[in-house]
């Protein structure tokens, strides 16, 4: 007796329903691979357009700004206010505000032949306060700053260490830049011969330069040491601490500031009320 032919299986219908009535593929290991780039690089662009142009994060690395600044605050600098660098240049985009006095002000330093010979950064980026605008006379006696004559409030500085004798007296031989801009014969008074930390100038100060010091002067390498900053240098202002904690170190230590005895300090010291804290 013949056997019967076998039909044909019919279609599984909801298999093809849910597929979309396709066959369904595998993607190339090379295509996933391609739109995986793709989202990674956009993300990096936007990332890199947003912190030349907007807005970078910083950390406070010393103690020279303190009380304004702590160490370990970490900081949002607003590179639009003065104008955004254009990459690989020093070149600036317009702004909406200039430098002005008591500005605290994030910039590239000048050249420190003292820091390369200790192996370290020439040009490090540092955040001091604006103290002298270009055609401002400035110079400092017993410790207190005049400005085209006038004495320096020192609010800035309350709370931080204030020096001692043998600071105040010191010479380093970065103060030599001095000379070249001091004036002489002038109602300011005559320049020291020798500039040491608490008697220099007066200097006065040229066109597109600014004169920075630290708001704890005494644990402060400023412009007294590596001279006046061009406007090209000034990257940004900066805008709010968005996390701080309080960091390790010599207790005994004037310039650190208060430091922490706990383990793991950037997750068990947190300094809960300088989050948010604007900076002025």
């Amino acid at each position: 007796m013949a056997k019967r032919a076998q039909k044909p299986a019919k279609p599984n219908v909801v298999a093809q329903a849910r597929s979309g009535g396709k066959k369904k593929s595998s993607q190339p290991a090379s295509r996933w691979l391609w739109e995986n780039f793709k989202s990674l690089a956009g993300a990096i662009l936007i990332y890199l357009f947003v912190k030349t142009l907007f807005v970078e994060a910083y950390r406070i690395p010393s103690g020279s700004m303190i009380p304004t600044l702590q160490i370990g605050d970490w900081l949002f600098v607003n590179k639009l206010a003065y104008g955004p660098t254009i990459p690989f240049t020093n070149a600036h985009l317009p702004g909406y505000a200039s430098p002005k006095h008591n500005d605290v002000v994030v910039f590239e330093s000048p050249y420190q032949a003292d820091e390369v010979a200790a192996g370290r950064e020439a040009t490090p980026t540092l955040v001091k306060r604006l103290i002298g605008m270009p055609g401002d006379t400035i110079y400092m006696r017993a410790g207190t700053v005049y400005l085209n004559g006038i004495p320096q409030r020192l609010g800035f500085t309350s709370g931080a260490w204030q020096g001692d004798a043998a600071t105040a007296n010191s010479i380093d031989p970065d103060f030599e830049w001095q000379h070249k801009f001091e004036v002489k014969g002038t109602r300011f008074g005559q320049p020291p011969a020798q500039p040491i930390h608490d008697n220099w100038g007066p200097l006065l100060i040229p066109p597109n330069h600014y004169f920075m010091m630290g708001d704890n002067r005494y644990c402060s390498k400023d412009s007294r040491y590596w001279g006046l900053v061009p406007r090209d240098n000034i990257r940004g202002r900066p805008l709010f601490v968005y996390y701080s904690y309080k960091p390790g170190g010599d207790p005994t230590d004037p310039c650190n500031g208060a430091v922490s005895d706990r383990p793991l300090p950037a997750i068990t010291d947190i300094r809960w009320s300088r989050i948010g804290h604007w900076i002025k």
